[in-house]
């Protein structure tokens, strides 16, 4: 049997625990990560090196381009599937914790936890370009 690639998921589906609460922010960022898995669901699976070589974008633009770019690769780059709650949904799945503490530790310029933080989910091969994409995310986010 096929294991479903994305977990979109209500919360109440899935057992959780209580994570560090996010800023409103943080929130945001999750929100628009969530809204990318739903669409990832029905695109086809995309091979992570291809992916972001061929990410060459501005502005707003770029950052739906990145987000939907690591919601689509980080299952493989995992080994397993990813669970992503609905957009709204205020409890948090470990999986969306993880991603959120990667792009914390981008922003804070710790590169050490971040060096484990990819260590303890992602594949070797993959580790450089889910960094990568994370901190495109980052960088657009924060620039004006």
């Amino acid at each position: 049997m096929l294991q479903p690639f994305f977990q979109v998921t209500q919360p109440a589906d899935v057992p959780t625990r209580r994570h560090a609460a996010l800023t409103q922010a943080q929130m945001a960022v999750l929100n628009r990560l969530r809204r990318a898995a739903m669409g990832a669901r029905v695109a086809a699976r995309t091979d992570l090196f291809a992916a972001s070589a061929a990410l060459k974008l501005v502005g707003a633009t770029a950052t739906c381009g990145y987000m939907e770019t690591f919601v689509r690769c980080l299952p493989d780059a995992m080994g397993r599937p990813v669970t992503w709650f609905v957009p709204g949904a205020s409890e948090v799945s470990d999986d969306e914790a993880w991603a959120m503490r990667c792009l914390d530790r981008i922003a804070a310029g710790d590169e050490a936890s971040l060096r484990f933080l990819l260590h303890t989910r992602i594949r070797a091969a993959d580790r450089r370009n889910i960094g990568f994409l994370l901190g495109q995310i980052v960088d657009q986010r924060t620039q004006p």
